[in-house]
């Protein structure tokens, strides 16, 4: 079958690979869309992040839905012809983490398209995926909408870690994918009011598609926060998502004294804003991947909950998957893009 897979920065290939083995408890998904994320994009570009590095060809991809093609003797949970989105974490369900309700902190976790373990675990932009049917997830929705719930999954934890929303004044920094599903999520959880800052217009345009009341782009007016930093600032929750030390600084600037900062965004070590976070008592907490929220995150979307659709810059077939990394790349121009198998 054919595959999107990387061999080094900015060397992308469409590659045939073989066929996986199909287990008693696995599933064979033909795979319909898959969006392009940043960790992707990461590898792209950089051949990894921070300390995790690309060391053999990898099959990218990890926000993927399909339609069961296969199922193995012992499958319960779906038939052929269902469509699934399918959830990329599979921990191993034995570990200090997994026995105490942590599974997505797993010792032994096999994430699809992730370089932190050698060999890599490969990922889904391919023809046909085998998984375990547990990450199968059924729905009736189309597979590009579907393709949403593993982004939406991180943010639906990032608020699950900031605590109760109802009645939240927000902050969300960085416009991306991840900050847009972050200012939806913390809506749908009852936030009053939503801000976000960026340094480009465009994603700030879909941001107020989306529902922020406010957008601000840093670059072409900063001085636009310093109002919110007034009597010791002003926001109950701030969403990090940019991964840029200068917007944590601009964040804790304009958090209220025991406000929750949480940090979504990755980008490398930062300078914490020490003094200002001892004397306003600020939370600051970290959130990393997902699990029950997967579930979640289909169900939201499937029902029209939250809708995605204006985040879906363009879908386009794998045989162009150079051109869509390219663009995906482009912020002044993307939001999100899938790629169609």
């Amino acid at each position: 079958m054919k595959a999107c897979v990387i061999h080094a920065p900015h060397d992308l290939r469409i590659d045939e690979i073989e066929a996986q083995p199909m287990g008693a408890h696995e599933v064979t998904v033909r795979i319909g869309a898959g969006g392009i994320c940043g960790s992707d994009l990461h590898y792209f570009h950089a051949g990894g992040f921070g300390t995790v590095r690309i060391k053999q060809p990898m099959v990218l991809g990890h926000e993927i839905a399909g339609v069961v093609a296969s199922i193995g003797s012992a499958v319960s949970q779906v038939s052929v012809g269902d469509t699934v989105a399918v959830n990329p974490s599979f921990a191993c369900g034995v570990c200090q983490y997994c026995l105490a309700g942590q599974p997505h902190q797993c010792l032994d976790m096999r994430f699809l398209g992730s370089a932190m373990r050698f060999p890599h675990v490969q990922g889904g932009f391919r023809e046909a995926l085998v998984c375990h049917e547990s990450q199968a997830v059924k729905t009736s929705m189309p597979v590009e909408r579907a393709a949403f719930a593993e982004p939406l999954s991180v943010c639906l934890h990032a608020v699950k870690q900031a605590g109760p929303m109802l009645g939240a004044r927000v902050l969300v920094t960085g416009a991306g994918p991840i900050g847009a599903l972050c200012a939806m999520a913390a809506r749908h959880a009852g936030a009053r009011e939503i801000v976000a800052t960026d340094l480009l217009d465009a994603p700030l345009a879909i941001m107020r598609k989306v529902g922020a009341d406010r957008t601000i782009n840093m670059r072409e007016d900063a001085a636009a926060i310093e109002p919110y930093s007034a009597n010791k600032g002003y926001f109950d929750v701030v969403f990090e998502c940019s991964g840029a030390g200068p917007a944590l600084a601009a964040a804790f600037g304009a958090a209220r004294p025991g406000a929750v900062v949480v940090q979504v965004g990755l980008g490398g070590d930062v300078v914490l804003p020490m003094n200002m976070l001892v004397a306003k008592e600020i939370n600051l907490r970290g959130t990393f991947r997902f699990h029950e929220e997967f579930n979640w995150a289909v169900r939201f979307l499937e029902t029209g909950a939250l809708d995605v659709s204006p985040l879906l810059t363009e879908i386009i077939p794998l045989a162009e998957a150079q051109r869509a990394f390219e663009l995906a790349s482009n912020r002044a121009a993307a939001m999100k893009v899938q790629l169609a198998f």
